[in-house]
């Protein structure tokens, strides 16, 4: 009898440590997924920083260098190092789709990309430009929006 009691004892203590390990690997999991507060707060820290061209930061950026450092910063994503390689890595998203964090790109057209921002929702992005990096309109009259992409799904 004392030996079926110490088996039952150990099999839920067996279940107990699996099911407690199991609930922590989802909490780790789901603590790490990337969010866009955090890619936000990144990109916001880095207004009125320099421009240079081929600048990759942590001080000054081009366009592209600004949103290859965030994301890598802020969300552990490595993307292109430049705004057409960009454009032609993630999955694209129409305009009554995109959300915060998706990227916006601008140019002559989809094979002519000449600059990007990190779109942050109400009609603005934050990008790198010669201005620095700012925060400003996605439609402003200098710009001619091309696409959307979303290189990491953000919760």
């Amino acid at each position: 009898m004392k030996k079926a009691i110490k088996y039952v004892v150990l099999l839920v203590a067996a279940f107990a440590v699996v099911f407690v390990s199991s609930n922590k690997s989802n909490q780790v999991f789901a603590a790490s997924k990337p969010t866009y507060s955090k890619l936000y707060k990144t990109a916001k820290s880095k207004l009125h920083a320099h421009y240079s061209y081929g600048a990759v930061g942590p001080n000054c950026f081009d366009c592209s260098g600004y949103t290859k450092y965030i994301y890598k910063k802020s969300v552990k994503k490595n993307l292109p190092r430049t705004a057409q390689s960009q454009y032609q890595s993630f999955k694209k998203v129409s305009v009554q789709n995109r959300k915060p964090g998706d990227l916006v790109f601008f140019g002559g057209s989809k094979r002519s990309i000449s600059h990007v921002g990190i779109y942050v929702g109400k009609g603005l992005m934050i990008n790198a430009q010669n201005r620095g990096v700012v925060l400003e309109s996605v439609s402003a009259p200098w710009w001619h929006a091309v696409g959307y992409s979303r290189p990491a799904n953000l919760k």
